[in-house]
């Protein structure tokens, strides 16, 4: 940076955290919004023309917010430009923007995930190759904001704000200047906790195994005798003794990985990557009137009142969606982290195996062969394998594993994390 007032940040995507983001950010700073999905770019540009962009903030003093961004374009040359840059795309198209950013960008850009779901860390070490290791990388939890576009490209409200925001820095000897700048980026609120490392992020990711599992509970072979419903069935608050099962499974299965790669990694620090029960009195705390266990967690959730499956059909004919997010993009960007990480510590995961096999063929993809992650489309995946690593030496190695030294942080887990 050139001043500590001159900042310019690219913010990646078109959909409602990008347009909120971009407001946001344009009232004081260079902001160049980058899409590089179909013509999205000139479609908003195009939308918003010579006008400035309208954020409304719901339940703030300032309840309206009027912005112009520096440029809304595809050209992934202007990352040259950027100090930091932010990400609010699907998971699925991480690896696009870092492959197309990573010639032009220049030694310390700060790269923030918002999500960064599992192994973000490893994709982006892997796309820039030697590059990597001169740029900052922070993983996110989630979201800062519940919001959404009111007119798409030229207007968009802020629901609310979270209270804390989850994240890790890699390297973490650049701690310091990632949350400083992210924080003064994003203002008071959300708070950003920092998780020891961008591992406890990945395997923190709820996301990986409530979606795929509450999916397999319903609508798995053990399940389902494949005729159409009546209603769409409640997702959360639907999961039954047989689908907690499923999770609690899963759930355990990433756990003996934390365990293990403690014991292999001296002085790592994984707390963040806690059990899923924990995960959500961690996040939910007071929404819930039974939280004796993980199926009473789920059902009992104010936050989850009305979530249903997603299904095509029309009533007394509904069908699920089996290509839906839950399994189209937290299989591929999730769980199969998670089992690939397991496979290289020779951990045993029988019910992520099950919920993989099925779900990889729900969603078009070979990913898992013979029990091994070894199908022709794990490189579509953030298995480890899916970037080569075969070994955990190199996974430490492009993880950039090591003790915590931090000191740890003494807040508790995030109160403001939401799965939906």
């Amino acid at each position: 940076m050139s001043d500590v007032t001159d900042c310019c940040v690219l913010v990646c995507g078109g959909g409602n955290a990008a347009q909120v983001v971009t407001g946001l950010l344009s009232t004081r700073y260079k902001t160049i919004a980058v899409s590089f999905f179909a013509d999205e770019a000139a479609k908003w540009k195009a939308a918003l023309g010579r006008d400035s962009f309208e954020l409304t903030t719901e339940g703030a003093a300032v309840g309206k917010i009027v912005s112009k961004p520096f440029d809304i374009t595809n050209d992934p040359s202007v990352a040259a430009q950027a100090d930091v840059i932010l990400l609010a795309v699907p998971s699925i198209a991480h690896g696009e923007y870092f492959e197309k950013f990573a010639p032009y960008m220049k030694k310390g850009t700060i790269v923030g995930v918002m999500p960064a779901r599992s192994g973000g860390d490893i994709l982006f070490a892997k796309k820039l190759g030697d590059k990597a290791k001169d740029m900052i990388f922070v993983g996110f939890e989630t979201l800062p904001w519940a919001c959404r576009f009111t007119e798409w490209g030229r207007k968009a409200t802020i629901l609310g704000t979270k209270n804390t925001i989850l994240g890790a820095v890699t390297p973490p000897e650049k701690r310091a200047k990632a949350i400083g700048t992210l924080q003064g980026l994003l203002g008071p609120f959300p708070l950003i906790i920092e998780s020891p490392n961008n591992l406890g992020i990945s395997l923190r990711n709820p996301g990986m195994v409530v979606h795929p599992g509450v999916m397999y509970g319903r609508w798995g072979p053990e399940f389902w005798d494949g005729k159409p419903k009546a209603e769409k069935p409640l997702f959360y608050q639907g999961v039954d003794e047989q689908t907690e099962k499923v999770l609690l499974g899963m759930t355990d299965e990433v756990q003996a990985v934390c365990r293990k790669v403690e014991q292999l990694v001296p002085g790592m620090s994984l707390r963040d990557a806690c059990t899923l029960k924990q995960w959500y009195l961690d996040c939910y705390d007071g929404q819930m009137s039974d939280t004796s266990t993980l199926k009473g967690c789920m059902n009992t959730n104010k936050a989850y009142n009305g979530l249903t499956h997603p299904c095509t059909g029309e009533p007394g004919k509904f069908m699920p969606d089996l290509k839906y997010r839950y399994l189209s993009e937290d299989v591929p960007t999730g769980l199969c982290f998670a089992k690939g990480l397991a496979e290289i510590l020779d951990i045993p995961t029988p019910t992520i195996d099950k919920v993989l096999l099925w779900a990889q063929a729900q969603i078009g993809l070979e990913i898992m062969v013979d029990g091994k992650m070894k199908g022709k489309d794990i490189s579509k995946t953030r298995a480890p394998q899916g970037v080569g690593i075969t070994s955990f030496a190199d996974f430490v190695k492009l993880a950039d594993l090591k003790a915590d030294v931090s000191g740890g942080r003494t807040e508790g887990c995030m109160a403001g994390c939401t799965l939906q």
